[in-house]
């Protein structure tokens, strides 16, 4: 974080804070807005009157949607490893046939 940056105003639930972050303005933003439509939301549809639990609703969504999200990257990430094996396997073998063929090729040319 830069010295002297500016903290970002936000709203969230109707409370105004105050917050610095090293992600710029736009994402903080962005970010602030995400929790409050979630807390909102909670409010709203789930009908609690009481912030805290409000909060405490949009956080657990927040974390199942992180969570949801990490197991699909790391899905995502042992797919393309496995992909990325058979690839090199195959290019090992085409490398090997190669290697094997101009080794034949060299003994009947010699």
């Amino acid at each position: 974080m830069e010295e002297g940056q500016s903290p970002v105003r936000v709203t969230i639930f109707g409370e105004e804070y105050s917050i610095r972050s090293d992600k710029g303005e736009e994402y903080t933003v962005a970010c602030a807005q995400h929790v409050d439509d979630l807390i909102q939301e909670a409010h709203v549809r789930a009908r609690v009157p009481e912030p805290h639990k409000a909060a405490i609703l949009a956080a657990m969504q927040i974390t199942d949607q992180m969570f949801r999200t990490r197991a699909a990257s790391q899905a995502q990430a042992r797919m393309l490893s496995e992909r990325l094996a058979g690839l090199r396997a195959r290019v090992d073998a085409a490398l090997g046939q190669g290697a094997a063929a101009t080794v034949e090729q060299g003994s009947l040319t010699d």
